[in-house]
């Protein structure tokens, strides 16, 4: 059984270390202490539960977990917090479990136990005969985790490009212009068909005419009318963001 945990606090998330190492057969692979780092590791690795502190950097506790709720495959979401009033939103979201700070140890042992029956549990192949289900339509929409890649068009030839490697993409007139740290591709859709291809959790829309990748900004610039220029990473190009759109980013960056 596979754990991530996610605390900025380290001698917080060196006390859970230990305590997962001394109660369970559970194998910590990797801590975080960004919320958007640990979405992207989720897009590359499979993981069967995660420690999750609440107040964290980028992206909190709640918003990712409402974000990995979503996911096909959810790990179980145990929430490490020292905040009470959170507990009934935890629930709502399907946590497997709310601990609080200080760490009680034989309450941390409780859950690690529970956590590992239930994975056995729910691990095992159900006792029920294989069902003939029928064909999805190529144009149906599945509900899957976040996509890895995604296909970019550059002088008629397809590009296969790692999801993380796009800064922002833009509108321009009927077609939608994509960028990477080094390169420009032509898309032959809206920027909003464009965006509905990339995973929310990482991209938002903060502007009618432009979408960004957040673990891409480098700065973010007080603008005119309360809103903001943003400034990314390895790029000279400033991005801004709409009146409309300044709430839900401030959400997201916590700012």
């Amino acid at each position: 059984m596979r754990a991530i945990i996610v605390e900025d606090e380290i001698p917080a998330r060196e006390e859970l270390e230990y305590l997962i190492e001394e109660y369970s057969q559970i194998k910590i692979t990797k801590c975080f202490d960004d919320g958007l780092d640990v979405l992207k590791y989720l897009q590359e690795h499979d993981t069967d539960v995660i420690f999750l502190d609440i107040n964290i950097p980028s992206l909190d506790g709640m918003l990712l977990a409402s974000t990995i709720s979503k996911f096909t495959n959810k790990p179980y979401i145990v929430f490490t917090t020292a905040y009470k009033e959170h507990a009934a939103q935890a629930f709502e979201l399907e946590a497997f479990d709310y601990i609080l700070k200080p760490y009680d140890e034989k309450r941390i042992a409780s859950v690690l136990h529970r956590l590992e029956s239930a994975f056995k549990r729910d691990a095992a192949p159900a006792a029920v005969p294989p069902v003939k289900t029928a064909k999805p339509s190529p144009n149906a929409k599945t509900h899957l985790q976040p996509a890895k890649h995604i296909n970019l068009k550059k002088n008629e030839k397809i590009i296969v490009t790692d999801i993380n490697d796009i800064y922002y993409a833009e509108a321009r007139e009927k077609v939608t212009l994509v960028y990477t740290q080094k390169e420009e591709y032509t898309m032959q859709m809206s920027i909003s068909e464009f965006h509905a291809l990339l995973p929310e959790a990482l991209f938002y829309r903060c502007h009618r005419s432009y979408t960004v990748n957040l673990t891409k900004i480098r700065e973010i610039v007080p603008w005119f009318n309360q809103t903001y220029m943003l400034r990314l990473k390895d790029l000279t190009v400033e991005i801004p963001v709409s009146r409309s759109k300044v709430k839900g980013f401030r959400q997201i960056m916590q700012l």
